[in-house]
């Protein structure tokens, strides 16, 4: 049995994930910032019939919890085959350049860029241990340089600083990560799971969170072959899902 770990999984996309997972008979530890909200979401799961889920408490913007998290899971499993880093904010508003403000840059990014970081680096031994570890990082299309320079990208006119440059940040640490792990068998990517109707932009996102989560979980499963260091997006480039930085 393989085991992963999602982060931000107690509700939306996050939750879709855990529970695709969990159908495939991964073993799945869903993240959750409250674990009242995790432990609810694990319910659901075993109502459906899936009993290789549990719930933890962690929040990514807390040290000490994402430490005390992953000598939990640490002591119930030597390895960890997936790590999902899901969790994440927008940022609210404003977000003009001009008028976005230095506290709202800081708590986007603790949780956008630094939750990941902090995940990332205290499970990366656990990870290691898997024959087969995989490693996605939930972006946004919404991050890519090249496409908001483009009129033509759909989403063109759709400019937040905040939460924009913060998965470009994210963006950066996966190129990097994969950089470091390119001659392994760590298959590292940073996956944008569409603009899906979800409480995290107040559901006037247009896809849903199933096709979200397999957009996701895709990549979570790609055998040894297939890509590492890469950024998709299926909602951009339905042929190959591969968009540019």
């Amino acid at each position: 049995m393989k085991f992963a770990l999602v982060t931000g999984a107690n509700k939306g996309i996050g939750f879709e994930i855990a529970e695709q997972l969990a159908q495939k008979g991964i073993y799945v530890y869903l993240g959750s910032r409250n674990l009242e909200n995790g432990a609810e979401a694990v319910s659901k799961l075993k109502a459906k019939g899936f009993n290789n889920a549990e719930a933890v408490q962690l929040d990514v913007t807390d040290d000490a919890s994402v430490i005390k998290a992953s000598k939990e899971i640490g002591k119930k499993t030597e390895v960890l085959d997936i790590l999902i880093n899901n969790a994440g904010i927008y940022g609210g508003y404003p977000q003009a350049a001009t008028d976005a403000t230095i506290d709202q840059f800081k708590a986007t990014y603790d949780a956008n860029v630094y939750g990941v970081v902090r995940v990332t680096q205290a499970f990366i031994g656990l990870l290691k241990k898997s024959a087969e570890p995989r490693i996605v990082n939930v972006s946004s299309s919404q991050g890519s340089i090249t496409l908001h320079s483009d009129p033509t990208y759909q989403y063109y006119d759709y400019k937040g600083v905040v939460y924009l440059s913060s998965k470009s940040a994210l963006n950066m640490y996966t190129v990097v990560l994969a950089y470091e792990f390119k001659n392994t068998s760590f298959k590292i990517n940073a996956v944008c799971p569409g603009y899906t109707k979800t409480d995290f932009n107040g559901h006037r996102g247009s896809g849903s969170v199933k096709d979200a989560g397999k957009r996701v979980v895709k990549y979570a499963l790609i055998d040894n072959d297939g890509p590492t260091g890469k950024f998709f997006s299926e909602e951009n480039n339905p042929e190959t899902g591969e968009i540019p930085w």
